[in-house]
């Protein structure tokens, strides 16, 4: 165990070297290159039954993987300090973990369909808008409220969902989500199409807008939502991986199961809906509202239904259930389209392929068989 623990210590370590080069590629032919490998890399340390061994090592030493994680995060926050635009990407990586683990907690934990996670999301940018401009409401603060006003309008919508089954349900969301953007779109209080301008996030009277300087040390302003998100991601995952060891997530699992032998046992069906729901949409209210402190205004094109869409990629990706495939899933919709700008404008339809072949081949994500049977998190084939 001990030397399958080291090979996790020198995995991470290998996987944050390859991040990094990843970050750092400018050519497409390079990119492309890196990808391949990536592949290759994979099939081969499966093969070899590397991953194998990873994964029962972390699966024993769950804080371990946890402190590796982070320490790669960092290490990759170091190495592009003064890079602007690729610390925004990994933050927004994380930002899209953190509305991922909200949507597990739906898809994954109580087998909710929720196809309009791009308007939570909204409704957490506008409300840090909204009390950034007009109030002096601490910002660590505004970031809880973005999350409860989130969940808040949750429990509205959960209101017909529990009226319906199966994809009515999913129409429900949808029906939501162009609403949303429409009354964004209408109401000029709100700034109507053009959108709002969002304050800086300031803790202990430092904004977060202000690059970091410390001596010789200098780093670029997104190195402070960086560290934020990061710290708060890791609460979220804590507290996502508690409930799905508790017996909350026992009582949502049965509920995702089978609805009428959960009520047999006396399981309360609404309650636990509605519970999930709230927790998930307060989850994704926080991550926008990190998202629009970050990128300093927002607009109702930035949380259209093709947006939710890319977030169900992101968990399908990823695989229902499992926390962990988020980080990769979150990559890939993040990363390569702006590594490959040749796919950028077919970005959706490179996204919208890759789910239905994941679906048909790989319905528990893209993360190694090596790595996923042995990580701690519920599997759930959708």
């Amino acid at each position: 165990m001990i030397t399958s623990l080291v090979m996790g210590l020198v995995g991470g370590a290998l996987l944050t070297g390859f991040a990094a080069w990843f970050l750092k590629a400018e050519s497409e032919y390079v990119v492309g290159f890196l990808l391949l490998l990536a592949v290759v890399g994979a099939v081969a340390a499966s093969r070899l039954g590397a991953l194998d061994r990873i994964g029962v090592a972390f699966g024993a030493y769950e804080k371990s993987l946890y402190a590796i994680v982070i320490a790669g995060v960092l290490v990759l926050a170091w190495i592009f300090r003064q890079d602007h635009f690729t610390l925004l990407m990994i933050t927004t990586v994380m930002v899209y973990m953190l509305a991922g683990l909200g949507l597990n907690v739906q898809f994954g934990y109580l087998g909710l369909i929720n196809l309009s996670g791009a308007s939570f999301i909204g409704v957490g940018a506008y409300t840090s808008a909204v009390l950034t401009m007009h109030s002096a409401i601490p910002p660590l603060l505004i970031l809880l409220i973005g999350g409860v006003l989130s969940a808040l309008v949750g429990c509205l919508l959960i209101l017909p969902v529990l009226r319906t089954r199966g994809h009515y349900a999913a129409v429900v969301t949808i029906a939501f989500a162009i609403l949303f953007e429409s009354f964004l779109k209408v109401n000029d209080i709100l700034g109507g199409p053009q959108g709002l301008p969002v304050g800086a996030m300031s803790l202990f009277g430092w904004s977060f807008n202000n690059p970091i300087t410390f001596g010789g040390f200098q780093a670029s302003f997104y190195m402070n939502y960086l560290l934020l998100t990061l710290a708060v991601l890791a609460l979220a995952f804590a507290l996502v991986r508690r409930v799905e060891r508790s017996w909350i997530g026992l009582s949502m699992d049965a509920v995702r199961l089978d609805e009428t032998a959960a009520a047999c046992y006396g399981i309360g069906i609404r309650r636990w809906k509605v519970l999930g729901f709230t927790l998930g949409n307060f989850l994704i209210g926080v991550a926008g509202a990190i998202y629009g402190m970050m990128l300093g205004f927002i607009a109702p094109a930035n949380f259209g239904f093709s947006d939710s869409l890319i977030l169900v990629s992101i968990v399908l990706l990823g695989g229902i259930g499992n926390p962990w495939g988020l980080a990769l899933a979150s990559a890939i919709v993040v990363i390569l389209p702006e590594k490959l700008q040749m796919i950028q404008e077919y970005r959706f339809l490179l996204f919208a392929s890759l789910v239905v072949l994941v679906l048909l081949f790989r319905p528990d994500g893209l993360l190694p068989r090596g790595m996923r049977n042995y990580l701690p998190g519920r599997k759930v084939a959708p």
